[in-house]
């Protein structure tokens, strides 16, 4: 079991939602809250003081999802970058990150087995609506900002697949993508014909 004493109400929380993860990745959202609490190493009481109801801890799980991915976002924004594009340049830079490919598999396991609630579903499209009002405030022409980040959410997720079906580098893919939110040239190429 893993020690409790000591941990801040945070930390504990923190080790439950790493144990949810896992407990409803492995096995389902039928898992229990006991089974979550065993694999975090609490009581089942010490699991209810931080969380109520098991909804109360698969919407945090799931928040805590997207709020970590938000973060990520927001620190990779280059201070230095202040020209059209940058949020989606930290956005490319997030999404193509070097990742583990078991840990891809997890995490989308995890989605897997989350998507089919509701509340969940409602919660993603939240945020999806948040990504998309806020990318399209980010200065890039809307086929750009389109294609950009299609790509980079697509590439993110080729490691479920066992890999791309193309063979350019993630860095290359990176390089690209960032090249298309800076070169005005191009996106006058992309831009929709009107006629």
């Amino acid at each position: 079991m893993a020690r409790t004493a000591g941990r801040s109400p945070e930390e504990t929380r923190r080790v439950l939602l790493g144990a949810a993860a896992e407990v409803f990745r492995d096995r389902g959202v039928s898992a229990t809250l006991a089974d979550v609490a065993r694999g975090a190493g609490v009581s089942k009481g010490g699991l209810l003081y931080h969380f109520a109801t098991k909804d109360d801890l698969v919407r945090a799980l799931v928040q805590d999802m997207l709020d970590t991915f938000r973060a990520d976002v927001t620190a990779a924004v280059d201070p230095d970058d202040t020209g059209p594009g940058r949020l989606t340049r930290a956005y490319v830079r997030v999404s193509l990150r070097a990742h583990d490919a078991d840990e891809v598999r997890e995490t989308a396991a995890l989605i897997a087995q989350l998507a089919a609630i509701p509340e969940v579903a409602a919660l993603a499209k939240s945020d999806a609506r948040h990504w998309a009002a806020t990318l399209a405030a980010d200065g890039l022409p809307p086929t750009v900002l389109a294609l950009v980040v299609s790509a980079a959410d697509g590439a993110s997720f080729a490691a479920l697949w066992g890999g791309a079906s193309h063979t350019l580098p993630a860095h290359d893919l990176e390089r690209g993508l960032l090249r298309l939110t800076r070169d005005r040239d191009l996106w006058a190429l992309l831009a929709p014909s009107q006629g």
